[in-house]
């Protein structure tokens, strides 16, 4: 769904969506429209990540394919990049090679 109002390397996959995809790889300290907003990255991010087109509230959930996909863990700012770090999944664990490596420790196995 193009939107004239957001960075042509974004899109908005439904209308009730949150979260922007990128479609096009953007580096750290890129300024990109959301929404009629210009953002600075805080961060490299490549083609398949999603960001937030709105702010998103801690419990809200994320809106993605027009479906819930997840809820935020924490508040989420517009541009920020929606993953692991402020995302759980409320249909799978969600996994990571730092929960990994934590559960090894709390196992007292070397990961």
């Amino acid at each position: 769904m193009k939107d004239a109002q957001t960075d042509r390397r974004l899109i908005r996959l439904s209308p009730r969506d949150n979260v922007l995809v990128i479609r096009a790889p953007i580096d750290e300290g890129e300024s990109v429209l959301i929404a009629g907003e210009s953002v600075i990255m805080v961060q490299a991010l490549s083609i398949g990540h999603k960001l937030a087109r709105s702010e998103i509230s801690a419990n809200q959930k994320v809106i993605k394919y027009g479906a819930p996909i997840g809820t935020a863990t924490a508040q989420i700012q517009p541009g920020e990049h929606v993953h692991v770090h402020n995302l759980r999944s409320d249909y799978t664990a969600t996994h990571s090679l730092q929960s990994a490596e934590k559960n090894h420790r709390k196992l007292g196995r070397t990961p």
